[in-house]
């Protein structure tokens, strides 16, 4: 043991001793190539002296970083996210100029400039040098990580720690935001992603399985339901609720808030999270304790807001903020190169890339990953019981070049390699780990509405409506949740995305969710009917339903009750639609169930439009500025993907024994189409996998209900949070079938009341 301990502190005693050498001899190297510093007094020095100011140098400047930066750090946080990572070179330059100060007979000079140049390159020097160490000592690599979770376990209960890895495992979700099922295949079988390919190919690995979306296949609607069971009356990206003339936006705080209010409310549960959670770079908590980068959550003040806990834990190591600013700017870089190459070649279709778009994609695609990523890396080590996080690279750079362009399939290469990092990891922390791979909806490609037809939705239903339309079409905003974590990171409003809320009362306002649109007319109370719409504007239905670029419209008819209409004079009661003829059967098995569900949701738009799909090549049309899409029906947008370990329940034999009748065995029927349908499956799967890797768990407490933060009680009866989840959670796991189910059963939305 005494002997092990000796070790240990000589091989540290190395490491130290080898990084300060790299960093004396990097300072080196510096003076003698930047006119503007140096290390050695005016009449000039030996080269013993000046060797010996650039150890004193590097020494001062590697405790001033260890000690002074998490200072900084933490002070700094009041500021806007992307401001802290501006400011991570001025800050490590001044450390410099601090250290250099320190030198003897003042020695070390530098220009504020080049100090901010050489402390970069020191960082990074360092940091490549500990980390080559530490690589081949896992001892050292395991502690060089686990300081990621370090500040996170000090303030941690004791009898909150996870057990010794002999004891039950966690379970780690990894959301691959917008990668839909094929693309991971294709992806996986073209050795972008060696990773996931190991897992598939492996025969005690994992499996693999499609899932279908709701009609509204975006984060909003299918993370919700993952995270909080229900999805109940989130008709799209963006809807307008009459009753308070305000549009809801998923990527807005505020809405993402109350979303998961009326999730919560609606299933009296605090979500997957609950016991012992952590929710990272999500839309929604999922009632977790341990919040990062959580957008619901940067809606709330005070101390139950945590969203952005995470740069702390990643930016107070001035090395992870250096590479990571490093590598914002290379990305910056690389986008434009991209687009440019793009216009140069003329490449269809294709959407404006300028702007402030390079700055967000970077943001997506670097700082939100690393962050994301460390986040994980410490719950790891912290022994959380169920992490989930959020991966958004893909979901933006597929918007605007293309789900399978080679843009896209780099940061398909770049997501492989962090989920390299963090299953290597899995197998160094001191709690085993299942790791659980999903997406919340895929992307389909196509050219934009206006790009194909010359005008927006917008001014189409202008058009049909007798109203004034632009000369030139506009451009509709794009729904970007990565532009709206940008501006929540610089501390900066999330607007709606939408200047109808301007017009006149009498005007249709009309939103955009990928090729889904929705079209509502404030004047009218309640749900506009078929008859209203034609009284007002007589040509509007006809004109919407005959346009090539759009498939077909859902509205509510006061004489045959919600009708949808389709090319040629098509008119299908929504009792009678069916995937095998009609307008609805070039979508797909599910199509008509998923339209049948949705007109069910109060805040359902007065008319509701899904772009055409082309079941050939699989493309759709956006209302928005996207070639990649998603947020309708048609092709890969519904058809995303759930990689599990083999050890635990097909999720097939879950949802049989969930619609078994007391007694019967476990064998319904599957759906029409195969598969889990809907994302509140999903969550129910997600829930037992829990239940079978954990086994008994504490009473939910009230820090599940919205991440309101713990207390010292449990759930009173009848109290949000306590419901039959809660039972089922709190219990020990049952084998398949389930006996006699306490749970509610479905209503006629398919959701649990």
């Amino acid at each position: 043991m005494a002997d092990g301990k000796w070790r240990r502190a000589g091989a540290t005693l190395i490491r130290v001793i080898a990084v300060w050498a790299a960093s004396a001899l990097t300072l080196l190297a510096l003076a003698g190539i930047l006119p503007d510093f140096r290390l050695q007094s005016d009449d000039g020095d030996t080269i013993t002296r000046t060797a010996f100011t650039a150890a004193w140098g590097a020494g001062a400047f590697g405790l001033l970083s260890a000690l002074v930066w998490p200072v900084l750090v933490r002070a700094l946080l009041i500021v806007p996210a992307l401001v802290l990572g501006a400011l991570v070179f001025f800050l490590n330059g001044s450390l410099l100029l601090i250290a250099l100060r320190l030198i003897p007979d003042g020695r070390g000079d530098a220009a504020p400039e080049t100090a901010v140049v050489v402390a970069a390159v020191m960082s990074a020097v360092a940091s490549a040098t500990s980390t080559a160490f530490a690589v081949r000592d896992d001892d050292a690599y395991r502690r060089r990580l686990s300081r990621l979770a370090y500040r996170r376990r000090r303030g941690r209960p004791a009898d909150q720690g996870g057990p010794g890895r002999e004891g039950p495992p966690g379970t780690v979700f990894i959301q691959l935001d917008g990668v839909g099922h094929d693309a991971l295949v294709a992806a996986a079988a073209a050795g972008l992603m060696p990773t996931v390919a190991g897992w598939l190919a492996d025969s005690s690995g994992h499996r693999l399985t499609p899932w279908r979306t709701d009609w509204s296949s975006q984060t909003g609607a299918s993370q919700l339901a993952i995270l909080h069971g229900s999805n109940h009356d989130v008709p799209a990206f963006r809807w307008y609720e009459k009753e308070t003339r305000t549009v809801m936006v998923s990527s807005r705080p505020a809405s993402a808030l109350e979303m998961q209010r009326r999730a919560i409310e609606r299933t009296r549960d605090g979500g997957l999270l609950t016991i012992d959670g952590a929710s990272r770079g999500n839309l929604f908590s999922g009632g977790a304790g341990q919040l990062a980068l959580v957008l619901s959550m940067a809606a709330r003040r005070g101390k139950g807001s945590r969203s952005r806990a995470g740069y702390f834990a990643y930016f107070s190591d001035p090395a992870n903020a250096t590479r990571t600013a490093l590598s914002f700017v290379a990305e910056v870089v690389r986008e434009v190169g991209q687009s440019t190459r793009a216009r140069a070649r003329k490449v269809t279709p294709r959407v404006k890339r300028g702007g402030l778009y390079p700055f967000i994609r970077a943001f997506a695609t670097v700082v939100e990953r690393d962050v994301v990523v460390a986040a994980v890396l410490g719950d790891l080590f912290a022994g959380r019981t169920a992490v989930y996080a959020d991966l958004v690279a893909y979901d933006e750079v597929a918007h605007h070049s293309g789900p399978h362009s080679r843009d896209a399939e780099k940061v398909l290469e770049r997501l492989d390699r962090s989920l390299a990092l963090i299953a290597k990891i899995a197998d160094r922390t001191p709690r085993a780990y299942r790791i659980v791979l999903l997406s919340d909806h895929g992307q389909s490609p196509g050219e934009t509405f206006a790009g194909k037809y010359g005008l927006t939705l917008k001014d189409l239903v202008r058009a049909g409506s007798g109203l004034p339309v632009p000369r030139r079409a506009q451009r509709t905003r794009s729904a970007s949740e990565a532009r709206d974590a940008v501006r929540i990171a610089l501390h900066r409003p999330v607007e709606g995305g939408v200047d109808e809320q301007a017009a006149k009362l009498s005007d249709p306002i009309v939103l955009a969710s990928g090729n889904l649109g929705l079209i509502s007319f404030p004047d009218i109370g309640g749900r506009a009917s078929r008859e209203q719409i034609d009284r007002r504007h007589p040509a509007l239905l006809s004109t919407l339903a005959n346009h090539p670029g759009i498939g077909f419209l859902l509205v509510r008819s006061e004489e045959h009750g919600s009708v949808v209409l389709g090319p040629g004079g098509a008119e299908v009661p929504i009792a009678e639609l069916s995937d095998e003829e009609g307008p609805l059967a070039v979508f797909g098995a599910g199509a008509a169930d998923a339209v049948r569900r949705t007109d069910t949701f109060p805040h359902v738009a007065d008319i509701m439009v899904n772009s055409m799909y082309d079941p050939g090549t699989g493309t759709v049309h956006a209302f928005e500025e996207q070639i990649g899409s998603h947020g309708g029906l048609g092709g890969e947008q519904s058809r995303p993907f759930l990689l599990w370990p083999r050890g635990l329940t097909d999720p097939l034999d879950i949802m049989a024994a969930e619609s078994a009748e007391p007694g019967e065995s476990a064998s319904a029927p599957v759906p029409p189409g195969g598969g889990l349908v809907g994302a509140e499956a999903v969550h129910r799967v997600l829930t037992r996998w829990l239940q079978e890797s954990s086994g008994p768990q504490v009473p939910l407490r009230a820090e599940g209900f919205a991440g309101a933060g713990p207390v010292d009680e449990p759930f009173p009866p009848g109290a949000p949070g306590a419901g039959p989840t809660a039972a089922r959670t709190a219990r020990a796991i049952e084998p398949l079938p389930p006996p006699n189910r306490q749970d509610p059963a479905p209503d006629a939305t398919g959701t649990t009341a």
